[in-house]
């Protein structure tokens, strides 16, 4: 090529010039005279540190890797007369796996003449959404194929930026509650005993 467009190391444009004129100014500098648009007219070179240049490009390729998520995609399949154990065990492993910020395929399975009732595949569907709806977004609503019907979830913002981790489960917090209110009963009867104790043996000591 007789001639470059060439562009300094500032990323200002010096104009077109013979191609050694141009190795000459980037050597003057000591610098390297890179080709970034072979396809243009005179070709554009720009002046600037080779193997920074690399390393720069290699830090972005690395962080645009770094940024992109791969997206897991699961399937919980559920039976429109589930019982109820099995459907809060079945909405266990969907929260879990919305936790780890994966999509649920959600599908209920019709058999005989189950598919004259999709109404009630929905009323399922919809429950899950509603009980869900802080870890969960609804990205397809329940759509009928056939004998199944099938609802796609992705995890909720609040579960892709990292503000739900760790929170319990409507029955752990139902748990703990419990656990709370025995240990607060059983100090309470404790105080009394020791109270009613105190008061039999002699005038209970101000605090």
């Amino acid at each position: 090529m007789p001639e470059v467009r060439l562009i300094d190391d500032h990323g200002d444009q010096v104009g077109v010039m013979k191609t050694d004129d141009a190795l000459r100014y980037a050597q003057d500098r000591d610098l390297d005279l890179v080709e970034v648009a072979p396809e243009a007219r005179p070709p554009v070179c720009r002046v600037l540190d080779y193997s920074k240049y690399k390393y720069e490009q290699a830090q972005k390729v690395k962080q645009a890797r770094k940024h992109q998520q791969q997206i897991t995609i699961r399937e919980i399949k559920f039976r429109p007369k589930i019982a109820e154990n099995d459907y809060n065990t079945k909405k266990g492993h969907v929260e879990r796996f919305l936790r780890h910020k994966d999509k649920v395929k959600i599908t209920i399975m019709f058999r005989g003449r189950e598919v004259t009732h999709p109404e009630r595949g929905v009323m399922i569907l919809d429950r899950l959404a509603e009980e869900l709806n802080e870890l969960a977004v609804i990205e397809q609503r329940p759509l009928q194929d056939g004998r199944n019907m099938t609802m796609m979830l992705g995890p909720s913002k609040a579960v892709l930026n990292g503000e739900l981790d760790g929170v319990a489960t409507d029955t752990g917090a139902d748990d703990a509650d419990k656990t709370g209110d025995a240990v607060a009963n059983a100090a309470a009867a404790l105080s009394d005993d020791t109270a009613g104790s105190d008061a039999g043996d002699g005038p209970a000591s101000s605090a």
